[in-house]
């Protein structure tokens, strides 16, 4: 299954601030907690993007593990680059396909992650037997993603706006099946646990500024919805009609992250 989707730099930064600011919990607290991280780990971040989970990882540690973060855009790499540089945390930053045979050993890390990634790789049975190859006998393997009733609201306006189907999304449509049931093939212990997160709007512009960054930048895994040159725009008008009469009648905008995260260990 090929999707042609990479997150762009502007469209990550965009999300994760609303995340942070609206969000009721903070996930990454969470993910630390469930995953009990011990020092002197060698640690692969898949999917690493601009390094957010590899600088958390660090900062949980202190600096004692030996981090490495890999990802297929060159321009979310650079910026983690930079910002490795400017806190001097020291940790390795490779391009990595992970449609790709990865160019690690085997049974090299301890624990390897990959964080709301997943759901794009092409094959995805490969992509979770690369990362069992170079985790270590006993290691543990972590990844997160949407599970099928994750933000409700966003898609409910969508099709409030547009009177159309939304079309299949690669996470909330692969993790909790074809995601979950590979893991489940390939590790010895799996266990599936639940995150959510409450997004609270009490005005439509930050609801409106997420849509945006969730739809605009990259169109291709809405393309049933964008006919014409001008349907963006007008669609993006549409849903902000359609929440601002939401917002009126139930005095705020709800929007529920619900996302699932697999601990197998090997």
């Amino acid at each position: 299954m090929k999707i042609d989707f990479q997150e762009t730099k502007k469209d990550l930064a965009v999300r994760i601030d609303i995340h942070t600011k609206f969000g009721a919990r903070d996930i990454d607290r969470w993910m630390l907690d469930l995953i009990k991280l011990q020092p002197e780990s060698k640690i692969l971040d898949v999917g690493c993007g601009s390094g957010k989970q590899c600088f958390s990882y660090w900062d949980e540690l202190g600096g004692k593990a030996d981090i490495t973060g890999g990802d297929v855009s060159e321009d979310l790499l650079s910026q983690a680059k930079t910002e490795n540089d400017r806190r001097d945390t020291r940790i390795q930053f490779d391009y990595l396909d992970f449609n790709q045979p990865f160019q690690y050993a085997n049974d090299v890390f301890d624990f390897v992650s990959c964080c709301f990634a997943i759901y794009y790789a092409e094959n995805i049975p490969h992509t979770i037997e690369e990362m069992h190859r170079v985790t270590k006998p006993g290691g543990r393997l972590f990844t997160t993603g949407p599970m099928p009733d994750n933000k409700k609201l966003f898609y409910d306006i969508i099709k409030d706006a547009t009177g159309k189907p939304i079309p299949p999304m690669p996470g909330s449509s692969r993790y909790s099946t074809e995601i979950l049931s590979t893991v489940k093939s390939l590790y010895t212990s799996v266990d599936l646990h639940i995150f959510e997160n409450p997004l609270v709007f009490d005005s439509v512009e930050p609801y409106m500024a997420y849509t945006r960054a969730s739809m605009s930048e990259d169109r291709k895994l809405w393309s049933s919805l964008f006919v014409e040159k001008d349907d963006f725009e007008k669609i993006m008008d549409n849903i902000e009609e359609k929440a601002r009469i939401r917002l009126e009648k139930d005095g705020k905008l709800v929007m529920t992250k619900v996302v699932g995260g697999i601990l197998a260990t090997k």
